[in-house]
């Protein structure tokens, strides 16, 4: 139980505990059909997907260090995707963008053993979360989840216009929580918004790394799955 001594554990919201990629690809396969995309000369509902997670990925870095708004994230994701794929960006329906951001927050697929987890965890520790989703989306994912039960406080960028790695959002969530930094510590999959941005601020930080990425050497743990946190508390 190498972090028994810390109080407070601080999680990421998107590819931490909900599962981004997977709800994300089964509203976008859902659209690709209702929106009949592939009359449009897509190729596949997959490519489609693949080009949009790509995009979507690079824009949300862009995102968490300020160089881009969320209304230019919205715009350009879906219609860069087009344009990889040979398509005229125009033609891209907003309406689809509409139904992506309204329907894609109320799927609810997790990580495996999310919830097992947090309850175990919570017993002992002060669980808090701290997300760079939007708003809206965000607190209907943490609803429909059924997420939301497990923290005692939630900081979303969205409400204080700060955005992590910046130093900012930890010591707001910390302050919230009645935490110092020694007793916290902070989980996610980001290695720069997460990992780097609380280790930067002075917390200890641990790697969520589902897909077995290699690790660098400056970071000094990580897991593959959820369940592993309850060996180390």
């Amino acid at each position: 139980m190498a972090f028994a001594h810390k109080r407070h554990l601080f999680f990421d919201l998107d590819h931490t505990l909900w599962d981004f990629d997977k709800n994300a690809e089964e509203t976008l396969k859902e659209l690709y059909e209702s929106y009949r995309f592939d009359q449009l000369g897509l190729g596949s509902a997959d490519a489609f997907i693949e080009s949009y997670t790509r995009n979507n990925h690079r824009l949300w870095a862009l995102y968490h260090h300020g160089k881009i708004d969320r209304e230019t994230l919205r715009t350009t994701r879906f219609q860069q995707t087009f344009a990889d794929l040979g398509i005229e960006p125009t033609l891209f329906p907003q309406q689809f963008e509409e139904d992506y951001i309204r329907i894609c927050p109320q799927k609810t697929h997790l990580f495996p053993h999310a919830h097992e987890t947090l309850d175990y965890l919570g017993q002992a520790y002060n669980l808090h979360l701290i997300s760079n989703g939007f708003k809206e989306g965000a607190e209907t994912k943490l609803h429909t989840s059924g997420l939301r039960r497990h923290f005692q406080t939630i900081v979303i960028s969205d409400d204080i216009g700060i955005r992590k790695p910046h130093p900012g959002i930890f010591m707001y969530a910390l302050n919230g929580a009645d935490a110092t930094k020694q007793e916290s510590i902070m989980i996610g999959d980001s290695l720069d918004a997460d990992v780097r941005g609380a280790l930067d601020f002075g917390i200890d930080a641990i790697f969520f790394n589902p897909n077995d990425d290699a690790v660098p050497s400056d970071v000094t743990q990580s897991i593959r799955e959820l369940k592993e946190l309850t060996l180390l508390f």
